[in-house]
């Protein structure tokens, strides 16, 4: 709760608009969790840096008294071997809607992807299929990754050419699709814009075409439902330091579904990978099933602070939070329409909620600047070139007082320009 109570009867009907909706909300109880919601700063970042839980301080701390101190090397045979698939698992289970044994936590995001567009090429056999399908505003270690991986492997890249203001669209995945594809490679939410892709739709398009689906889930996992399994999705990958709290560097996951599992190789080999790590035998033969997707050691540490959040996911379930997500996002875009608009400006955001996740972003050729004084005045949105921010809002720790006082700090900075 904010350390100041605003006098709704003096700033008018928007700020009462947000007490009403925080007095409302079913989740309000849970933002007292996470560390630094007891002051005024309006943090509008969540979508690339989640707030810490309270509870992470202890359980970082318990982890280096009891375990990392206590047990020292023989953590890893009783617990610490076992921990990324373990979270993988409530992961899977309560945010990508994947059944047990498909997740598992691994490397950074780029080395996930890597390893799973890797794999799907090499588990597409025929010869013929040597397009890989990419669009033009996705996160760029996406594009980058996709592109070095072309000139490796001598395929061609089909680039389509998305809207900046929404994202890729179905119509244009079944025009960019073919008997030449090998594999799509997309987020379910653009990272500049926020558009939520049609994930079933996609996914199914994919396969009437005869090529394999590659999904991004950063910006999703954590702020909407997701239902892999139930798309029949082949792979994805997702980083967990931004609505699932982890922290700076915390390691990302890798989704396999189940029916590619047997037989598919990815491409870092390393001896945690192996089917017996502590072997220590001559050649490499990949363990059985998701683990297989582990290359060297697990980051122990980076895993420590997610388990928090899936805890709560877990508790109040995802479409509580997809509900809050879509609340959050309506009063951003009706501060935006009421106070920014009139100044010059224009959302980059689809307005429809369906059609968007839990960040919008408007642009005014003012922000570059503006961004630097927001973070002086505990406001912290984030920019994206050329003139964009992006207002991040995480469903457990955002309120919308907190959105409220965060957007009417960028309204006064206008009208002072």
């Amino acid at each position: 709760m904010s350390t100041t109570t605003p006098d709704t009867a003096a700033t008018g009907p928007l700020l009462r608009r947000a007490v009403d909706l925080d007095a409302a909300d079913p989740l309000a109880s849970y933002r007292e969790l996470f560390i630094g919601t007891d002051t005024d700063l309006s943090y509008l970042d969540g979508n690339s840096l989640g707030r810490p839980l309270k509870r992470t301080v202890t359980d970082v701390g318990n982890f280096i008294q009891d375990e990392w101190g206590g047990r020292l090397i023989r953590g890893w045979d009783e617990e610490w071997l076992h921990l990324p698939q373990v979270i993988g698992d409530q992961l899977g289970r309560t945010v990508l809607g994947a059944a047990p044994g498909q997740t598992i936590i691994a490397d950074s995001t780029t080395v996930v992807l890597y390893k799973l567009i890797r794999a799907g090429l090499a588990a597409v056999t025929d010869p013929a299929r040597t397009e890989i399908v990419l669009d033009t505003e996705n996160f760029p270690t996406d594009r980058y990754l996709v592109e070095g991986i072309a000139r490796e492997e001598g395929l061609t890249l089909r680039w389509i050419d998305a809207d900046p203001a929404s994202g890729v669209s179905l119509e244009q995945v079944r025009s960019a699709t073919g008997p030449a594809t090998a594999v799509v490679v997309l987020s379910q939410i653009a990272y500049r814009s926020g558009y939520l892709a049609d994930l079933p739709g996609i996914t199914s398009a994919v396969h009437d075409a005869g090529a394999l689906v590659v999904w991004d889930l950063c910006h999703s996992a954590g702020s909407v439902e997701i239902a892999l399994d139930d798309a029949n999705v082949d792979f994805a990958a997702g980083c967990t330091y931004k609505y699932l709290n982890g922290g700076p560097g915390s390691p990302a996951f890798a989704y396999v579904n189940a029916r590619h599992l047997d037989g598919l190789n990815q491409p870092i080999w390393g001896w945690m990978g192996r089917k017996d790590a502590f072997e220590m035998a001559a050649g490499y033969e990949p363990a059985a099933g998701i683990r297989g997707f582990l290359s060297g050691t697990p980051a122990i540490f980076g895993m420590l602070a997610m388990r928090g959040t899936l805890d709560l996911l877990e508790e109040v379930g995802m479409t509580a939070v997809r509900e809050k997500s879509r609340l959050l996002t309506a009063f951003a875009v009706q501060l935006h329409d009421a106070w920014l608009a009139p100044a010059g400006v224009t959302l980059a955001t689809p307005r429809d909620p369906e059609q968007r996740g839990s960040h919008i972003t408007v642009d005014h050729p003012a922000f570059r600047e503006m961004t630097a004084t927001l973070w002086e005045q505990d406001v912290i949105p984030d920019f994206r070139a050329p003139h964009g921010i992006r207002i991040g809002l995480s469903p457990l720790s955002t309120s919308f007082t907190e959105l409220y006082r965060g957007m009417a700090a960028i309204r006064r900075l206008l009208a002072s320009a």
